[in-house]
């Protein structure tokens, strides 16, 4: 139910030292941030598709990903359809950006805070995005927070573009009191370690 309410382009620092496989990279930098990442392990196959699925490949324009770690999101947008030329990655962490250069050659990768979307995607879009998939762990972060980044997406998206997000939680991950946006959630995904839900959210009309 549906509630209202090709050049290699990156600004990655240097690589890591060695070839670790990308699950124990991903194992690493969890250990190391947990909060940041939210999962000890990469999202599944089966999570990434439905993800995926989300976004229309005949749209046209930028499709922004946030928080694509080692890529398995990212595969299953091409996987779908969606050029990799169209994707801009938005990721924190150096070693993930690095990877995903190495992946993703064609795919414009921005390293910076996605909680500050609009200052670290400034310059970066050709024109309003079509999408975006988010991978980013909301429910660490405080519900203001959640709220401001689903604001500054709006800002930068087409009228009537998803906000694609899973998250662990039952609930959706962003809250809906008082909703500048329409949501839905998908079944539970129980094949994915932990069980997962996606949520899609799309910007109220105006008129």
């Amino acid at each position: 139910m549906i509630h209202k309410g090709g050049a290699r382009r990156t600004n990655c620092g240097p690589r890591p030292a060695g070839r670790l496989s990308e699950a124990a990279q991903f194992f690493r930098s969890w250990t190391e941030k947990p909060m940041q990442l939210g999962s000890v392990t990469p999202s599944s196959r089966i999570l990434s598709k439905v993800m995926a699925s989300h976004v229309d490949p005949a749209s046209e324009g930028p499709v922004v990903e946030i928080g694509p770690g080692t890529g398995p999101i990212t595969q299953a947008l091409v996987e779908h359809g969606i050029a990799e030329e169209r994707l801009v990655l938005v990721e924190y962490s150096p070693e993930f950006c690095d990877l995903l250069a190495r992946r993703f050659p064609k795919a414009q990768i921005v390293q910076g805070d996605a909680y500050a979307l609009a200052r670290t995607l400034d310059g970066k879009l050709d024109g309003k995005a079509a999408a975006m998939v988010c991978g980013l762990p909301l429910m660490t972060r405080p519900e203001a927070q959640r709220l401001d980044l689903l604001a500054q997406a709006f800002t930068l998206m087409q009228p009537g573009a998803p906000f694609v997000q899973f998250t662990y939680a039952l609930t959706s991950p962003i809250p809906t009191r008082d909703a500048f946006f329409t949501w839905k959630g998908s079944p539970r995904i129980w094949r994915n370690v932990p069980p997962a839900r996606v949520w899609t959210y799309t910007q109220l009309s105006r008129n």
